[in-house]
């Protein structure tokens, strides 16, 4: 008579299984592709700009709910003069108004986006109105507006899923800098949903005023929380004109998804340990039996 033994695996071997997988998983989502490209125009680093879209995928509509696959981005030139310069932009308006999954934080007094030329107030373009050199230090990559925050050289970038108040991530993130001058200093630094450092990484300085500089990290995997985004070494001020000063146009990065939190490394240390002990216990039981 054939016989045929079926092997069940215990709870605790499915457990191993299942805690090295997500390990696995969580570990690759750490590997990335950096895009970065800089020049005098937009054409010198449009090529960079557009391999980074298409490594995210296709554009998604400006709606509530997340897409299964593809792309958000925010080229400002939609934002209304009621939000624009002189006026500040609310850090929610690309969650709320239009939702793209993004909320800002700072810790300087807010944000501005730049007036465009038809303005009713005859606000100056390109942040003419802060410093009146400006207009000649930045240029847009997508006509007209610019980005910046007040007060601070630094912005946090949290994803939701869009329109909504659910924590998100993303797979990649990037930004066109207009006016980078100094090496190590633009930068971005990408952080998980346990807020632990994934990586650094530094724009490429343009060359002169109105130069722009592209940087996008793709990790492959939806793995990204938060972004924080160093724009030069120093905010934009009447007087801030002898050191870098750079703004921000284009925002691309991956659709931001509701992902279950992963435990980091050092979780799983903890968690073998345990089960170190649970095996040991059950040992001592069968030897007993």
């Amino acid at each position: 008579m054939l016989r045929i033994l079926v092997c069940r695996p215990n709870p605790v071997t499915r457990f191993i299984g299942a805690a090295l997988g997500a390990w696995a998983l969580s570990a690759a989502a750490h590997a990335q592709t950096v895009f970065s490209s800089a020049g005098a125009n937009a054409a010198a680093i449009t090529p960079t700009v557009d391999a980074f879209r298409s490594t995210l995928g296709t554009l998604n509509p400006n709606t509530a709910g997340s897409f299964a696959s593809g792309r958000r981005e925010i080229n400002w030139d939609g934002v209304p003069d009621a939000f624009a310069a002189p006026n500040l932009l609310p850090a929610n308006f690309f969650n709320v108004n239009s939702p793209r999954g993004v909320v800002f934080a700072t810790p300087g007094s807010g944000f501005a986006v730049s007036a465009n030329a038809a303005n009713v107030t005859g606000t100056a373009t390109q942040f003419g109105n802060i410093d009146p050199n400006y207009s000649t230090f930045f240029e847009p990559f997508s006509a007209q507006r610019l980005f910046t925050a007040i007060g601070s050289n630094i912005v946090d970038v949290s994803f939701f899923v869009p329109g909504g108040n659910l924590s998100a991530l993303t797979r990649g993130f990037g930004v066109v800098f207009s006016d980078v001058d100094l090496a190590n200093t633009t930068s971005l630094s990408f952080f998980d949903q346990g807020n632990a450092l994934l990586g650094t990484y530094f724009a490429t300085p343009s060359g002169g005023n109105e130069g722009f500089s592209f940087l996008g990290v793709d990790f492959g995997a939806t793995s990204v929380a938060r972004v924080r985004i160093t724009s030069g070494d120093q905010f934009l001020a009447p007087g801030n004109t002898a050191l870098d000063s750079v703004v921000m146009d284009d925002f691309i990065y991956g659709e931001p998804m509701l992902v279950a939190v992963v435990p980091e490394p050092g979780t799983y240390a903890l968690m073998f340990a345990g089960l170190g002990l649970l095996l040991a216990r059950r040992r001592r039981q069968d030897a007993r039996a």
